[in-house]
């Protein structure tokens, strides 16, 4: 494993870059409320979506022949911190533009290529990701979704579950079995399915904070055309692999509690007592260090290299720090003394200033968003069985 990263020798654009989209930001959220900017990439705002394509931030490195602008994973990292870090609502485009998009770069056939990549950078097409199943959690190699070759094409019959915003996606990335082979990683393949086809059921999953973000996706013999298939047909569980290194390397594995500690930063204020410095202090040095970490990886992107290794490391330690801050934050701040409760229980605006109550609606929203961390993108413990073999470990 490597992580390391040296920054370019002319890296003035990275800067007039960063505040270019800090001026975007500063306009386009100036009515975005501290409490929807902390679900940032997991909202759904496509009119947002199409103001960021209008500025060329969608697709960034893709070649421009398929609607990207051909510009550098270090390029683009600065845009997606940017947009993290200020919680901008980017979760319409971002499965797209992370990973799909990709994805469809390096393994599509030139037809799939320009009749998806120029919607999706113009922000008008949006994906969603077919892989955890009800039965497998977190183990992709025991799915059962299968996909039975037929004339011009392929039956689908199985489930995919915890589907983000199916229910507002155009297309799916399957992956599903469709060999015979008795090998777990082996007889997989991955299809574009368009989510309009007949055979397809999509049933809404309300979270703890009754919200409907994730659903399941029942098959039931679905036709899928030969032409949907991406790649090479048996070689899905290589593909899928390269996919997760994008999922799993990016900002958003340290970010997604950003903005409870920039609201935990300005309710403790200028006078915090030194137990609270030093807990901020910690926290601030885990996320410089994980940002470094990071950053990292966007520079082996960049050279071509496989991170599917190393994207575990940043994606295990990255759940640990987001699942840490709503927990030192209750340590740190009395929310009972801060905004009292009425009667009933219920917590009472009138009884809190505005710097309070941004507070606690962030905490709430991130403290039942938290167990969630560890499980998307990789629960932690298969990410570290993952390092643990990468290692020699077993």
């Amino acid at each position: 494993m490597s992580f390391r990263f040296d920054i370019p020798p002319n890296a003035q654009h990275l800067t007039d870059l960063r505040q270019e989209v800090r001026g975007f930001l500063a306009e386009a959220m100036r009515d975005i409320p501290a409490e929807e900017a902390a679900r940032s990439w997991h909202s759904f705002d496509p009119a947002f979506s199409r103001k960021v394509a209008e500025k060329g931030w969608i697709g960034m490195t893709w070649p421009k022949q398929y609607g990207g602008h051909g510009r550098t994973v270090i390029e683009r990292y600065v845009v997606i911190e940017e947009f993290l870090a200020a919680g901008a609502p980017i979760g319409a485009h971002w499965t797209g533009d992370r990973q799909s998009g990709p994805l469809l770069l390096r393994y599509g056939t030139e037809e799939q290529k320009m009749a998806l990549l120029p919607a999706t950078a113009s922000g008008e097409l949006f994906f969603c990701i077919g892989m955890s199943e009800p039965d497998a959690g977190s183990d992709l190699a025991n799915i059962k979704t299968r996909a039975r070759k037929v004339s011009d094409g392929w039956c689908v019959n199985g489930a995919k579950i915890w589907t983000s915003n199916a229910h507002r996606r155009n297309y799916m990335i399957l992956l599903c079995r469709t060999g015979s082979s008795e090998e777990r990683h082996g007889g997989m393949s991955q299809f574009l399915v368009d989510l309009k086809s007949p055979g397809i059921s999509i049933r809404g999953i309300r979270n703890m904070a009754n919200e409907h973000h994730f659903n399941e996706v029942v098959f039931t013999d679905c036709f899928i055309p030969d032409s949907a298939l991406v790649g090479v047909a048996g070689e899905g569980w290589k593909q899928v692999n390269a996919e997760l290194g994008f999922e799993r390397s990016g900002p958003e594995r340290f970010l997604t509690s950003y903005i409870l500690l920039r609201e935990l930063v300005r309710q403790l204020g200028p006078d915090a007592p030194e137990r609270a410095r030093i807990a901020v202090g910690r926290l601030l040095a885990h996320l410089v260090t994980l940002r470094s970490m990071s950053f990292s990886l966007a520079a082996a992107l960049e050279a071509g290299r496989d991170i599917a290794s190393e994207a575990s490391v940043v994606k295990s330690m990255g759940s640990e720090f987001e699942q840490s801050i709503p927990e030192i934050a209750r340590d740190l701040v009395d929310l009972q003394a801060l905004v009292p409760d009425d009667e009933m229980g219920r917590i009472s605006p009138a009884a809190a200033n505005d710097t309070a109550q941004t507070y606690a609606s962030v905490l709430h929203h991130v403290m039942l968003h938290a167990p969630s961390f560890s499980i998307y993108g990789g629960t932690r413990e298969i990410l570290r069985g993952i390092i643990a073999k990468t290692l020699g470990l077993r």
